[in-house]
């Protein structure tokens, strides 16, 4: 259900607006997007998992949040981001 490190270490290389940027919102929705995926899979064949389910929704409130944040500062920063995670928005 976790993001390895190894995985998570790939997301902030290929996300990352410079060299060392772990806090960029676009990193940061790169691994939520992740996270939202693993336990998407998850809950395939744990339908009745409620205590991860809030956790879910937390995350994909907290995506939604940074995603409008970073389309109130850039525009085309925001389409760049949600075309490369393949968004539907």
């Amino acid at each position: 259900m976790s993001i390895t490190p190894e995985r998570k270490a790939a997301l902030i290389s290929e996300y990352a607006t410079k060299p060392g940027d772990t806090g960029s919102p676009e990193v940061q929705v790169a691994i939520l997007s992740e996270r939202i995926a693993n336990l998407t899979e998850h809950f395939k064949s744990h339908n009745k998992d409620n205590h991860s389910r809030r956790g879910l929704l937390k995350m994909v409130s907290t995506r939604r949040s940074l995603l409008d944040y970073v389309k109130k500062g850039d525009e085309a920063r925001y389409r760049s981001l949600i075309e490369r995670l393949g968004l539907r928005r």
